[in-house]
């Protein structure tokens, strides 16, 4: 059966190194840090990485006070996803436009924020709690939150997939679009975790915490003195259509997406398996048609915990080889780990790779631990891979096992 070709032609984000594509790619290119210091509860200033956009560009004040921080996050993104697409809603059918992000939890902040008020202010009487709080909780809540915002009337739902969420928001959208269940998909991840301090305190407690005296040298995946995750927020939503339709209205196209694949380790709650992880990127490969060596660049997952960044090059080294043609990079040494959001943010991190050429570097890599040495591996500074970048291959995993791949193409019409 021939499937539909899906398309990207739309990107909207806001993470710590910048509110728009442009901005985003340029720090990275130029190796800016995006992780400060950011105050949490019961724990002190930890290296963070926060976003700094402006709510009330597609928001009223009062929508901002019911509604989350995830869901403007949403919002925010998807108004800009849509306004790069040139996409104009007044034109389109609402009900055939489908809302659909990877979310890693959701919840978490608005009942830490309630309990820590009854407890701090109200002699932890119930009836302050807020009305407001189950439309908060709901695990709905983000995507949900766009569709009110936008008066989209089409299908909305969250994926929960832990950190493999970026990833699974739009591979989902890809389904849904092949399936005929929408026209246009606005599709990636989003997440507010710096928000809620039990996402420290558990990383904490795992031993998993990053701490460093210079909160942008906090984050140093494959290095030897790397200890653990800066938790980071943002989000990155990407309008998705079929690539006929996109055609036909002229649209910019960014990428097509080529092939995709999730699996299960099926062995621990934290511990990653590189076994899976390898058959996870091969059974991508295998979907999207391709070989390892038609990999151009592989964007890493890696987190900068001692065990995780070491069995993920152990994979990507059993799939790749010894050649260095394939580069591998990551995003996450520039602004931490932004959960649900990470794959969709770091993903269009390198996007513009397709058309420049370069592969940004992985930052804070000044001592490679041998477990990690790929030879591909970029660090330092950006570099031009020769022959251009073509396919680009994007990495994502989560906890209970959750493993994602997404392949991009080089968009040839």
């Amino acid at each position: 059966m021939q499937l539909d070709r899906i398309v990207i032609s739309g990107i909207g984000l806001t993470s710590p190194l910048g509110n728009d594509l442009g901005t985003f790619r340029q720090n990275l290119l130029e190796g800016n840090s995006g992780v400060s210091r950011f105050p949490v509860r019961n724990m002190g200033d930890l290296p963070a990485g926060v976003c700094d956009f402006e709510q009330t560009k597609h928001q009223k004040r009062k929508e901002i006070r019911i509604g989350t921080r995830a869901g403007s996050i949403a919002i925010y993104c998807a108004h800009e996803a849509l306004h790069d697409s040139g996409l104009e809603l007044d034109n389109i059918d609402r009900s055939r436009v489908g809302v659909y992000l990877g979310i890693t939890e959701h919840g978490n902040v608005e009942t830490e924020t309630e309990v820590c008020q009854l407890f701090d202010h109200y002699d932890e009487e119930v009836k302050y709690w807020s009305h407001h709080h189950n439309p908060r909780t709901v695990a709905n809540n983000p995507a949900g939150e766009i569709t009110i915002n936008l008066g989209l009337t089409g299908p909305h739902y969250t994926v929960g997939a832990a950190c493999a969420a970026g990833n699974a928001g739009i591979i989902q959208g890809v389904q849904m679009l092949r399936l005929g269940e929408c026209d246009y998909a606005l599709a990636g991840g989003v997440s507010e975790s710096i928000r809620a301090y039990g996402i420290f305190a558990g990383f904490k407690s795992q031993g998993a915490l990053a701490d460093h005296e210079d909160p942008t040298k906090a984050s140093r995946p494959f290095d030897t003195g790397r200890n653990g995750i800066v938790v980071s927020e943002g989000g990155c939503i990407y309008v998705l259509e079929r690539l006929q339709d996109a055609q036909a209205r002229g649209a910019k196209i960014y990428a097509e997406i080529l092939g995709y694949r999730i699996n299960s380790d099926g062995t621990d709650y934290v511990l990653p398996n590189p076994e899976r992880q390898e058959e996870c990127i091969r059974q991508a490969l295998d979907n999207a048609g391709i070989t390892p060596d038609q990999v151009d660049l592989v964007s890493s997952h890696a987190t900068s915990t001692p065990q995780g960044d070491e069995q993920e090059c152990k994979a990507i080294r059993n799939v790749f080889g010894d050649s260095g043609n394939t580069l591998v990079n990551n995003t996450k040494s520039f602004i931490g780990h932004s959960m649900g959001a990470a794959g969709a943010i770091e993903l269009a991190g390198n996007i513009p790779s397709f058309e420049d050429g370069q592969v940004h570097a992985t930052l804070n890599l000044d001592n490679l631990d041998p477990a990690c040495a790929l030879p591909g591996l970029v660090s330092g500074h950006a570099v031009a891979k020769e022959g251009g970048v073509n396919v680009i291959l994007n990495n994502s995993f989560g906890m209970l096992g959750i493993n994602s791949v997404l392949i991009l193409k080089k968009f040839e019409g």
